[in-house]
């Protein structure tokens, strides 16, 4: 499940590969593991990750995890399996530690796992939370990503190219390595290569290049007739705003967005005042702006307007219109009232998010603390950008920033507390 790798050289042991530039240093995980189990243990530790070195156990609400994993919440049985499973699972490491000697170790996925008054607490063994904190060889999935798998051998390998999408390729494995990372090492079935391809590889790939922000293709190294070893090259899907990854929703590819930078307004500040007054009020005062002719300071001349709402004076009409001037009335008036129409809009919406965010305080005031820090953190781990996640952190469940990512959070949790 976890591959990674670290910039050590003359590293030894079987994942050593004479061809391969940087040297790769695995955590394997040992055990055939379902898509729901796959997808628990990236959720478990993304809940854990901030405190993964420094708390002896973790919690998060099981309520919570059930709807972040995506399957039913009442359904106490299948995450009691889930659960035995990867505190059943191995995990096992070969790799050059500090000083550059070869270490070696086991230990169990999950030390224990509990679920009491629907609370699930749960700790890692205190070395394999110094492997997985370590951001040299253990990258952290995006849960929104994951939640686009339908097999757990195609989110297997996503999760072990993953690791290596700054390098290029995941370097050599041995056909032997890489039935292990897909589970299927035993088999008799995907001894063959032929049956390994056509069932596992192919499939997986498609699946990899179709549901993430990543592209990968299989190459193979052939002893004779026989195929031995298998690689990855890996590049960044360039189709990435379809996943809304580090874009605020795509924000980046408006119209708008393009116009405020090109008149000096960060990156940070354009994507917070969009958030904020909306695609069109923003473009309406932009208009506005442009309309004064030249002025002393874009960014502090926007700011104004869109705090103090400035509005276009109408000049006065002559006394004896021409038809021109009464088609550009006509079309002012037009103008008018779309603007009008737009402005009630986005009031009624902004009227509605701020029905919902009061619905969010009141579902946050009924959990309890053990609850509330799990909803917090595991909300802060699906923010992919530095500014929504500072804004989070100043205004947490208030945060006017995140405002449509607290509610679609807060309705997988709670849809029923939201009516219709």
């Amino acid at each position: 499940m976890y591959d990674t790798q670290i910039d050590k050289d003359q590293l030894t042991g079987a994942l050593r590969r004479e061809t391969v530039k940087k040297n790769v240093a695995a955590i394997h995980i040992s055990g055939k593991l379902s898509l729901l189990q796959r997808k628990l243990s990236n959720v478990l530790l993304l809940n854990a990750y901030d405190a993964l070195t420094t708390a002896q156990t973790h919690s998060i609400d099981a309520r919570t995890l059930a709807a972040i994993v995506g399957y039913n919440s009442n359904d106490f049985d299948t995450l009691r399996a889930s659960l035995r499973a990867l505190a059943e699972t191995v995990a096992e490491w070969d790799m050059l530690d500090e000083q550059g000697r070869q270490e070696w170790g086991v230990s169990s996925l999950l030390s224990f796992a509990t679920l009491k008054n629907g609370v699930c607490e749960y700790a890692y063994s205190p070395v394999l939370a110094q492997k997985l904190h370590d951001p040299k060889i253990y990258a952290l999935i995006n849960v929104h990503i994951q939640r686009n798998f339908s097999s757990g051998h195609g989110l297997a390998l996503y999760e072990n190219c993953y690791r290596f999408v700054r390098t290029g390729s995941t370097g050599w494995w041995s056909l032997e390595t890489f039935r292990k990372l897909m589970g299927v090492q035993g088999s008799n079935y995907y001894e063959s290569f032929k049956h390994l391809n056509a069932k596992i590889i192919k499939p997986a790939v498609n699946e990899v290049n179709k549901n993430s922000d990543i592209e990968i293709t299989a190459e193979f190294r052939k002893k004779g007739r026989s195929v031995t070893d298998i690689r990855f090259v890996i590049r960044e899907n360039p189709q990435l705003a379809m996943f809304q990854i580090d874009d605020s929703d795509g924000v980046r590819n408006q119209e708008v967005y393009k116009a405020l930078r090109g008149q000096g307004v960060s990156d940070r500040l354009a994507r917070q005042w969009i958030a904020e007054h909306g695609e069109d009020y923003v473009m309406q005062k932009l208009t506005y702006m442009i309309g004064q002719g030249e002025v002393k300071s874009s960014v502090g001349y926007l700011s104004a307007a869109l705090r103090d709402d400035y509005q276009a004076k109408t000049e006065p009409k002559p006394s004896e219109p021409s038809p021109e001037a009464v088609e550009a009335a006509r079309q002012q008036r037009s103008e008018r009232d779309r603007e009008d129409a737009a402005y009630h809009e986005r009031a009624a919406e902004r009227a509605g998010r701020a029905q919902k965010l009061e619905i969010v305080q009141d579902l946050v005031s009924r959990r309890n603390p053990t609850q509330r820090n799990a909803d917090k953190q595991l909300f802060m781990a699906s923010l992919t950008g530095d500014l929504e996640r500072e804004n989070f952190s100043v205004h947490g469940w208030r945060s006017g920033l995140n405002t449509s990512a607290i509610i679609d959070f807060w309705l997988d949790l709670e849809p029923e507390a939201f009516g219709t």
